[in-house]
């Protein structure tokens, strides 16, 4: 490995507002188009068939570029990586927007220009996971997670109402709006100061594309921590998604409208927006694995609650309480992986993990749909209920394993009431504990 990297403090603070800025600007503009889409393509004939095939095949589309993205990456490509996607979705989006302008877009515009704005995405999102870690001190990781969860909870709450504002204006808004919002993260990433391509040794040749794709799954493989971090999230996720989509077919067989399920959205987007903003101050006076294993049991009884949920306000409370708790794990999974996560690998390893949590949302619309058809949304719920309670005992029989001591906590400054210096009944022996190597720390 090489020498270690650190933000210089006079520029840590601008670099990681830009990378801010770009990241929330991005998300505001696809959650505004995104509502928006599937009602513009409605509107224009097609079945919600042909608009449920499309979605899957954009998301398929991500998945698949995301892998080889990461290894482009990870081999000093970053910023030129995340500058050239964003331009590249904000032409797709720009696109749908001048087709809709100026007469009646048809549908093959509409489907190639989501798949390359998806694809673009998957790219920008692939090289933006290894910038954290040049941007921000591994001191404040947590703090930057929860602001950037903080974001991106905002832009689910805000731009869907944004979208739906926009869109009976003139249906091509939106979409110029996400071209707009790309544009504006391709500037903020460009005025970076810091160099955002990983530090590595160079080399006579380098490896083989398959081989460096390879390395990151094998470092997750090998990495106790991230295992378990794989495993979780992507089971979690899998299951809150069935859950929220059982949700919406359980509220539209009681007979509501959209308007019920836009509650529910915004009741979870509030509850999130709230929970990212409490997120560093728990992740400073909870340990870890005890975040993790609270928020687990936690889903259990919000799951089965709602197998016996009738009103839409219901929903969004049980919802909600969920989405006030995923911040802080978010908060204290994301900060260590990218703590034990060699500079050289961050892409890699964040697109492995990602891509496990993105497989489980294609799926779970999906399993959803068919449990609900065979066996009713009570038994859906309940049974997603059963998979969390699995989940919940993985974590408390293995999360304290899989943690750091918790004297060497990524987010612990000195001076707090938990810093080894100052807490009087700390033990000096505990430093002698061996513990993994900090990214790009001398081997």
């Amino acid at each position: 490995m090489t020498a270690a990297r650190r933000p210089s403090p006079g520029s840590q603070s601008r670099d990681f507002w830009l990378y801010w800025s770009a990241g929330t600007s991005d998300a505001l503009g696809t959650q505004a188009s995104g509502l928006v889409l599937p009602l513009l393509l409605l509107g224009l004939g097609s079945s919600p068939g042909t608009v449920g095939v499309l979605a899957s095949v954009s998301a398929i589309g991500g998945l698949l570029a995301g892998p080889p993205a990461s290894v482009l990456a990870d081999r000093r490509w970053r910023r030129g990586m995340m500058v050239g996607s964003a331009l590249v979705a904000a032409g797709a989006m720009g696109a749908i927007a001048a087709a809709a302008a100026w007469g009646r877009p048809s549908l093959p515009l509409l489907c190639s220009a989501a798949l390359v704005e998806r694809v673009a995405t998957a790219c920008y999102e692939a090289a933006a996971r290894g910038t954290l870690v040049t941007v921000v001190a591994p001191v404040h990781y947590p703090r930057a997670i929860a602001r950037l969860e903080a974001g991106e909870q905002g832009a689910l709450v805000a731009g869907p109402a944004l979208g739906g504002l926009l869109f009976p204006l003139a249906r091509w808004l939106p979409f110029l709006m996400d071209a707009l919002s790309y544009v504006f993260s391709a500037l903020c990433v460009r005025a970076i100061r810091a160099d955002l391509n990983p530090h590595q040794k160079s080399e006579d040749s380098p490896p083989r594309f398959t081989a460096e794709f390879l390395a990151g799954l094998r470092f997750v493989r090998n990495e106790s921590f991230l295992r378990f971090v794989l495993l979780w999230t992507a089971g979690v996720n899998g299951l809150l998604t069935a859950l929220y989509y059982g949700a919406v077919f359980s509220i539209r067989g009681q007979g509501s409208g959209t308007a019920s399920t836009g509650l529910v959205l915004a009741l979870s987007g509030a509850a999130g927006l709230v929970g990212a903003a409490a997120a560093p101050r728990l992740a400073r006076r909870i340990p870890a694995a005890r975040i993790v294993i609270a928020a687990s049991w936690t889903m259990v009884p919000v799951a089965a609650g709602l197998a016996f949920a009738t009103h839409a306000w219901v929903y969004g409370l049980l919802l909600g309480s969920v989405s006030l708790t995923v911040p802080a794990v978010a908060v204290v999974l994301h900060s260590r992986a990218v703590l034990v996560t060699p500079d050289q690998l961050q892409s890699r390893v964040g697109t492995t993990l990602d891509t496990a949590c993105g497989v489980a949302s294609v799926l779970a619309p999906a399993a959803a749909g068919l449990l609900t058809d065979h066996l009713g949304s009570t038994r859906t719920a309940l049974l997603c209920a059963a998979g969390l309670a699995v989940l919940a005992a993985y974590a408390t029989a293995t999360a304290a394993r899989r943690f750091l001591p918790s004297d060497h906590d990524p987010d612990r400054e000195p001076g707090s009431d938990n810093d080894p210096a100052t807490d009087p009944n700390h033990d000096p022996a505990l430093l002698s504990r061996p513990q993994p190597l900090e990214a790009g720390e001398p081997s």
